[in-house]
């Protein structure tokens, strides 16, 4: 296990993530910082980077450079983007850093900027047809995809940043708005591409505007995750926030509620882009996604697989990833997930639940245990709240929720009616009862692999009148799995209405 840093000096911010990389593949980051370098402001005028602005970037960039190493960093991987790419006075820059920070900056051409902004995207989310927006503070870019194929991409140069400052002199803030919306709406026109895309196509908004964007909807729809990544949000609501807030001047937006301070001045810019582009595109909804480059420059150290093709499950390997990364027992997960998968199937005759609850038992299954980090002892509590804040990628909001619960509730707990109550406008009526079916049903599974050694290779389930009959299929002794098994049966009859005998 080793770890890396990942530099992404944007135009408007420059950011540091520091990523622990494990032997197989998979991830994490465990440090983040981030500074409003401002690096593109002003450049409109004449093309060149700023020495006010330049001594603020490397200010940061050593900065940058302590916490690696005191953080045990082994490599430092730093790119620039729009501003760094059109300043003319690229060279000396790049030089002075090299010298001042020992950073040298790869600077990405607008199709590299583009495709690690779509792998980012594509690897983190469920989402078959998409059409991204990346607002940067430099560029905007536009990715179309179908059938997880990237098939076209524009890179724009003018992000929130550079248009702030090209309508600078408006008379008003709801002016200078207006007109940044009719400006780029003129630019789309100069992409016939879009109008052959997809109806079916599901708009996706990454960089750092939209993650903001969720922070002031999270507060006036009180919603009750702190989960931006894959959050949605219908363009009516959006440009409910949106005209409240392009009217105001800078010093009011400020403090507004959600809105970083550092974003307050450049805030406007970048949500008439999204109104602009969700009028042209003719759009009722959009999700957030919390990945993008720098998400997309960490899979190429971790896999570079999919720098020719995505990750097939991103559920799937968003749960390994976070197995690993509790140390939870890798073969007992995957064997409390196998009999999980087992125990749904057999008795769908019972539950009738869709398809769609056994995505969200298989999460739970894989999450359970991962509360043990924290304590053994009520660690099924533990599960539930970490589940809930875990980035778990391929999953709506809805189902990590349930997931949660599920996991929270498969030790004999009762689910905190007063913490369900948090989630009564993500959840549906008939969710409540599902959870508890489900809660047994892994609780049953973890049971039957209770000495972890997977001598409960299989089960076989039969429905007889009143009864179900749970056959085991063994490898060995299990006396204790079956006999802990057993202790499910009053949950179980509660739940289902039948008794429980297993053999």
């Amino acid at each position: 296990m080793k770890r890396i840093g990942i530099i992404d000096l944007g135009s408007n911010t420059a950011r540091l993530l520091i990523v622990e990389m494990f032997t197989d593949g998979h991830y994490m980051v465990v440090d983040e910082l981030k500074e409003s370098v401002r690096l593109g402001q002003d450049m409109e005028r004449d093309g060149f980077l700023k020495p006010q602005r330049i001594a603020e970037t490397i200010k940061t960039l050593k900065m940058f450079k302590r916490l690696c190493d005191t953080s045990g960093v082994e490599r430092i991987i730093a790119v620039g983007t729009a501003a760094v790419r059109r300043a003319k006075n690229q060279r000396s820059f790049l030089d002075e850093v090299q010298v001042a920070c020992n950073i040298t900056i790869r600077v990405l051409t607008e199709e590299e900027e583009a495709l690690l902004v779509y792998r980012g995207v594509i690897n983190s989310m469920d989402i078959p047809k998409g059409l991204i927006l990346e607002i940067g503070g430099g560029s905007t870019k536009i990715v179309y995809y179908n059938r997880r194929n990237l098939l076209n991409y524009a890179s724009l140069p003018f992000g929130a940043v550079t248009l702030t400052d090209l309508f600078a002199n408006d008379a008003t803030p709801e002016e200078a708005a207006q007109h940044i919306e009719e400006f780029f709406t003129e630019q789309l026109k100069k992409l016939p591409w879009l109008k052959e895309v997809d109806p079916e196509a599901h708009m996706i908004g990454a960089g750092g505007s939209f993650r903001n964007l969720f922070k002031i909807a999270k507060l006036v729809r009180k919603y009750p995750l702190d989960m931006a990544h894959n959050y949605r949000l219908s363009t009516e609501d959006f440009s409910g926030i949106y005209d409240m807030l392009k009217v105001l001047d800078v010093d009011k937006r400020k403090k507004i509620k959600g809105l970083s301070p550092k974003r307050a001045d450049i805030m406007p810019a970048a949500m008439a882009i999204i109104k602009s582009f969700v009028s042209y595109m003719d759009i009722n909804e959009f999700a957030i996604c919390g990945c993008g480059l720098r998400e997309g420059l960490m899979l190429n150290q971790a896999l570079p697989i999919t720098a020719e093709k995505p990750i097939s499950d991103v559920l799937g390997y968003s749960l390994d990833t976070l197995v690993k990364y509790h140390e939870c027992d890798v073969k007992h997960v995957e064997h409390v997930l196998q009999l999980s998968v087992q125990l749904f199937k057999q008795l769908r005759v019972l539950h009738k639940f869709p398809r769609q609850y056994l995505k969200v038992l298989k999460i739970a299954a894989s999450m359970h245990d991962c509360g043990r980090r924290v304590k053994y002892y009520n660690h099924a509590r533990h599960s539930w709240y970490m589940t809930l804040n875990a980035p778990i990628y391929g999953a709506t909001h809805r189902e990590i929720v349930l997931a949660a619960f599920v996991a929270g509730g498969h030790n004999r707990e009762e689910i905190p009616l007063q913490e369900w109550q948090k989630y009564k406008d993500l959840v549906l009526e008939e969710d409540l009862e599902a959870v508890k079916k489900l809660g047994v049903l892994l609780r049953i599974a973890e049971s039957l692999d209770r000495t972890q050694c997977g001598v409960v290779t299989g089960v076989n389930c039969d429905v007889l009148g009143d009864s179900v009959i749970m056959k085991t299929e063994l490898s060995g002794d299990a006396t204790l799995e079956i006999r802990d098994a057993e202790s499910a049966s009053v949950e179980f009859k509660r739940a289902f209405h039948k008794n429980l005998e297993i053999l």
